[in-house]
């Protein structure tokens, strides 16, 4: 059920109600029986576990065109030198 904060509007007074989103809102104060207004406020809620954006996307780097999509890293072009030649011992001649 959500929380929902008040303040009443004669006295100042802050206090906090829990209640169904059916249920009547608070009308008067319980300190002085005055107006009361309900305060809004951003939500506290954080959602945790697979398939959320702050688990999922949000720490990742888009790519340079800001499309979002991760880019593939390409591999480290080899060095030609280091590349394995086969051996002349290894080559075989078939004899026809």
């Amino acid at each position: 059920m959500p929380l929902y904060e008040y303040q009443c509007k004669k006295c100042k007074h802050k206090f906090e109600k829990i209640q169904k989103f059916s249920d009547r809102p608070v009308k008067k104060c319980p300190e002085c029986g005055g107006p009361v207004e309900q305060l809004l406020h951003a939500p506290t809620v954080q959602f945790k576990g697979s398939g959320w954006y702050v688990t999922d996307y949000a720490g990742k780097k888009a790519d340079a065109d800001g499309s979002g999509e991760k880019k593939e890293e390409q591999p480290a072009e080899k060095d030609k030198s280091s590349e394995a030649k086969p051996k002349k011992a290894e080559v075989k001649k078939s004899k026809d």
